[in-house]
């Protein structure tokens, strides 16, 4: 009977959550999930002069708002917290120790320099990868592996060994970049008399000019997504087709499929290409299908943290504003700066309303038939009845509605777009429509609105 599956993503700490390492993360948890398994996060920080708290704090924030959950730490607790496990290695330098000198104890290492190193065979480094096949690489010229610097700390690829022995891994999935690693560390599970756990190297991501995904280019940090108000479920389901296909064209499924559906014989051999308009687009698709009370939840933690004078603002109003708004958006950014002019009532405007909509010389006469018109309605405040008063300042005018439209949009939020106008006029209500527009008008009668 096989061992129950035993995977981990083991990032270090020195900057930003690469997308690259979230879908590390992701998949080493849908294989986990898919088989029933055991799902390790463990920190790889022996490098504590690149390493920070902040980096750290990072990494959790990445997983947490992936929904990517581990399942145990050193004191046997799971979870996504930063006070509940995972493995530091900076806290395991006497488990290191104790397999230094069981390796030091065959023979196959040698002091050079104060730093210690290990004697790599020259023989054939043959790696049979669930992914890429069976690679062989020629060791006759490959030079011998420092597993222990002068200071006395070890090395990466020794701890690697080490906690996967440890920690009992039997699938090691990771980036294909890592596969020229892999015989190196095979070497040192043979001399540590362990068995190595089988290994799945996953395609690169490459960027829209087909080379690796760097730092450098946008979008490479996990937390730019959530920046800017993506759905998490959106960019996790996303990340799944960057090297793997669930077959039958089907791109948008839900966690529970995904979890059901992954597995390693799945993912593809050849790179992946980022691409920044089908997330969207799949943002979009999320986007729709949100039901209001998620939707809600979502935008008020987001515009909470984004924008701290949604506090201040009518809730009443928010509450209208909202769905108004979400009609025409795709993410949570946009969202918020489509808020921005009802949050306050001294809102700017933009240039292009300046230039479009407020430089005509019959606009403040337009805007005093608008502040009439809107003032006359006695009956409901609706839909059919700014549409109508709208109308009828135009008819007077002997001009086209949409020119009054495009008008009282830009009085009244100082934009040129925004969400369907007779809706906005019904949600902001009678005494705020007035209150704008007789600021708008009163601004253009001081000059305060000329273009620059």
């Amino acid at each position: 009977m096989s061992s129950p599956v035993r995977v981990r993503f083991a990032p270090s700490p020195t900057g930003m959550l690469h997308i690259g390492g979230a879908r590390t993360a992701l998949f080493n948890w849908l294989y986990a999930r898919h088989t029933g398994g055991k799902f390790i996060l463990r920190i790889e920080d022996t490098d504590q002069a690149r390493n920070t708290q902040e980096a750290v704090d990072v990494i959790f924030r990445g997983m947490r708002w992936l929904g990517l959950d581990w399942d145990e730490g050193p004191d046997g607790k799971g979870g996504t917290s930063g006070d509940r496990g995972p493995y530091f290695q900076s806290q395991r330098a006497e488990i290191y120790r104790k397999y230094l000198e069981k390796l030091k104890a065959t023979d196959k290492t040698y002091e050079d320099g104060g730093a210690l190193k290990f004697k790599m065979p020259k023989t054939p480094g043959v790696v049979k990868d669930l992914v890429c096949g069976e690679v062989t690489f020629d060791r006759t010229m490959e030079p011998d592996l420092v597993v222990q610097r002068k200071d006395g700390s070890p090395v990466f690829h020794f701890v690697n060994v080490v906690d996967d022995l440890e920690m009992g891994i039997t699938h090691v999935i990771r980036g294909e970049d890592h596969l020229t690693n892999t015989h190196k560390h095979i070497a040192l599970y043979d001399a540590l008399g362990g068995t190595p756990p089988q290994f799945a190297h996953i395609p690169l991501i490459l960027n829209r000019g087909g080379s690796k995904m760097s730092k450098r280019d946008e979008g490479a940090a996990l937390g730019f997504y959530e920046d800017a108000g993506y759905l998490p479920a959106a960019v996790r389901n996303y990340l799944c087709l960057l090297g793997w296909s669930p077959g039958e064209n089907q791109e948008i499924l839900p966690i529970d499929e995904l979890v059901q559906r992954f597995d390693l014989p799945n993912i593809n051999r050849s790179n992946a290409r980022f691409d920044g308009d089908k997330l969207f687009w799949m943002n979009g698709e999320y986007w729709r299908s949100l039901r209001d009370t998620d939707f809600q939840k979502f935008a008020g933690e987001y515009l909470r943290r984004t924008r701290p004078k949604v506090a201040q603002m009518d809730p009443a109003l928010l509450e209208r504003l909202l769905p108004l708004i979400r009609e025409k958006v795709r993410t949570g950014r946009e969202l918020a700066e489509w808020l921005d002019p009802y949050l306050v009532e001294d809102y700017d405007y933009t240039e292009e309303a300046k230039k479009k909509q407020l430089a005509a010389p019959e606009v403040g006469n337009w805007l005093s038939a608008l502040v009439a018109a809107f003032g006359a309605i006695t009956g409901a405040w609706d839909d059919a009845a700014v549409e109508g008063a709208c109308k009828k300042v135009a008819d007077e005018a002997g001009a086209k509605p949409a020119k009054v439209i495009h008008l009282a949009r830009a009085a009244v939020s100082g934009r040129t777009v925004g969400p369907s106008l007779f809706g906005l006029l019904t949600a902001l209500g009678k005494e705020r429509v007035l209150a704008r527009l007789e600021r708008t008008r009163r601004q253009l009668a001081e000059g305060k609105l000329v273009a620059a």
